[in-house]
């Protein structure tokens, strides 16, 4: 029998129970190497000890409490290319320029000519 390893370049290839053991993997590694407890993690983190323990198993039950437990092991930085703006390019950076300047409301100058002569009405 053959095994396969799977790459995580192929994250696509992936169940997503099989992601989200792979998550709970990497949570209990980070959090063994730093040696915490999952008691003082999860109290840390503001969750209960159970849901620690769901989440390093693969049961990632809520996106805050995994947030929470990112944040707390000092792994939040994992999930920053989702949070970045998209850079715009030189010329798309031009075209909202101009079409700005097209969009822009022309105003009165504010000025009163008062040498005008009235109407004799």
């Amino acid at each position: 029998m053959l095994e396969y390893i799977i790459i995580m370049d192929d994250i696509y290839v992936l169940t997503d129970s099989q992601i989200q053991s792979r998550i709970g993997g990497k949570i209990k590694t980070t959090r063994l190497k730093q040696n915490i407890t999952q008691a003082s993690l999860a109290h840390s983190a503001g969750i209960s000890r159970s849901s620690l323990q769901k989440m390093e198993m693969g049961e990632i039950g809520s996106f805050d409490t995994f947030l929470r437990v990112l944040r707390t092991l000092g792994l939040l930085d994992q999930l920053a290319s989702l949070c970045e703006e998209p850079q715009l390019s030189p010329s798309e950076y031009y075209e909202i320029q101009n079409s700005l300047k097209r969009q822009q409301r022309k105003r009165a100058s504010g000025v009163i000519n008062n040498n005008e002569q009235q109407s004799t009405w």
